[in-house]
């Protein structure tokens, strides 16, 4: 399943490289959802869609990733994975938001 796919992608380093036919299928199926980013191979004989493919690079799982991870863990499954944090400039402009109501300026 390729949800299995994504939660062994969320317990390793990233970038993580498979070589094996199945688990290609699976990252482009993950891809193709929006759900990770990754570098997957092109048929060999672009004709007939078929021929032998190298390895799939898993780059990084997207924020629908992370959010599809939160949606389907088990009991006893490791703790969903916390998005990155907000942008420093988000941080600052949301600290001038704050001072500003608190002493009433405007």
């Amino acid at each position: 399943m390729a949800m299995d796919m994504l939660r062994q992608l969320a317990g390793s380093s990233l970038p993580a490289t498979f070589r094996t036919s199945e688990e290609i299928d699976k990252i482009k199926l993950l891809r193709a959802a929006g759900l990770v980013i990754a570098l997957t191979p092109t048929p060999s004989n672009a004709l007939t869609l078929s021929g032998t493919t190298d390895a799939a690079q898993v780059l990084a799982i997207t924020e629908k990733g992370r959010e599809e991870l939160a949606k389907f863990s088990l009991p006893g499954d490791a703790p969903p994975v916390q998005p990155a944090r907000a942008s420093w400039w988000k941080a600052k402009l949301n600290a001038k938001v704050n001072t500003r109501r608190e002493t009433g300026w405007r």
